[in-house]
């Protein structure tokens, strides 16, 4: 099994968290205040460079005002597609 951080669900995942950032018209700056992290935090996980544990999903989801459970049925509805 292939590293999650460089598997291609994880990056679908990154970009489900990237284009509800983007619907929600936040910048990174504005949610790593949000979630109380730097924003180089937000620049890494979606750049790749990090891999975000559920408490950290769940946290950025609550920051962008989308529903964390919404989100990730979301992301396995769309599995292999």
């Amino acid at each position: 099994m292939q590293k999650s951080l460089k598997s291609a669900e994880y990056r679908r995942l990154i970009e489900l968290l990237v284009a509800a950032r983007h619907k929600a018209g936040i910048r990174q700056h504005a949610l790593a205040k949000r979630i109380g992290k730097p924003q180089s935090f937000v620049a890494k996980y979606e750049g790749g460079e990090r891999r975000l544990d559920v408490i950290e999903f769940i946290a950025i989801a609550e920051a962008l005002e989308v529903d964390p459970t919404k989100l990730f049925r979301q992301f396995v509805r769309t599995k292999g597609k």
